[in-house]
């Protein structure tokens, strides 16, 4: 059970070292002895650098991470393409080197857990993870399908809790947090469609378009649309790479 008390702490947690006591003391109370929380700014940013808290085995993450295996592994590959959970077990590894994946975690005591998406409303991606020693049978899969409301506010407080201390981490302020109409008119923006092709493709009028790019240009401290989208890009809010798919 999550107590309301415990969130509140989370959300409230002065500095990273305090925030992963609280985070590890919230998936204890959930029934789990593991967590891991990893978070970058954008889907387009790099594994490597996510604001990352884990306390599974330190020789266990030093493999995963030298060896790079987010990029092989199951649960961030559904989590990329999903907002749903995905529940650990062995058919979730199927393809060897995911199977092999599996076999040297459950050696490290990370046999049965739960991975749960997140996308923020910034664009920002991670995963939070709850897992155990415990066999992955039935009764213990029904036990955290059980537990699912009560993980998933833990991951919506763990995520807002997060953005003020990765800035933190980092030594910088957040990136500012555009609206969803603000990212979609910056990214026709890169497109180098004008403010009448926007208005046409988005359904609104031109007026509108442009007060989206001034709300953009305000929040970015920036003067013209060409400097906003370097900024975008350099942030990792926006992706060239899109442009060519």
């Amino acid at each position: 059970m999550v107590a309301t008390t415990q969130l509140v702490e989370l959300l409230e947690s002065a500095d990273p070292a305090q925030w992963s006591r609280n985070l590890v003391a919230l998936a204890r109370s959930a029934g789990f002895d593991r967590v891991l929380y990893g978070m970058v700014p954008s889907r387009h940013a790099k594994l490597e650098s996510a604001f990352l808290m884990s306390n599974y085995a330190p020789a266990w993450r030093e493999r995963y991470d030298a060896n790079r295996l987010a990029y092989v592994d199951p649960t961030v590959t559904h989590c990329a393409q999903s907002s749903l959970p995905i529940v650990w077990k062995p058919e979730t590894f199927s393809a060897p080197a995911q199977r092999a994946l599996y076999e040297e975690a459950c050696s490290f005591g990370i046999r049965l857990g739960v991975t749960l998406p997140i996308h923020g409303p910034g664009g920002e991606f991670g995963v939070i993870s709850f897992a155990s020693d415990a066999p992955a049978d039935a009764g213990s899969v029904r036990d955290i399908e059980r537990a699912m409301p009560g993980l998933s506010l833990i991951r919506d407080y763990a995520f807002q809790s997060s953005l003020r201390l990765s800035a933190q981490a980092a030594g910088h302020e957040p990136p500012p947090r555009l609206t969803k109409r603000e990212l979609e008119v910056l990214k026709w923006v890169m497109a180098g469609k004008s403010s009448w092709e926007i208005s046409r493709i988005t359904n609104c009028s031109e007026a509108t378009v442009n007060f989206h790019m001034a709300n953009v240009r305000q929040k970015f401290n920036v003067n013209t649309r060409q400097q906003a989208v370097v900024k975008a890009i350099a942030l990792g809010l926006v992706n060239p790479e899109d442009l060519r798919r």
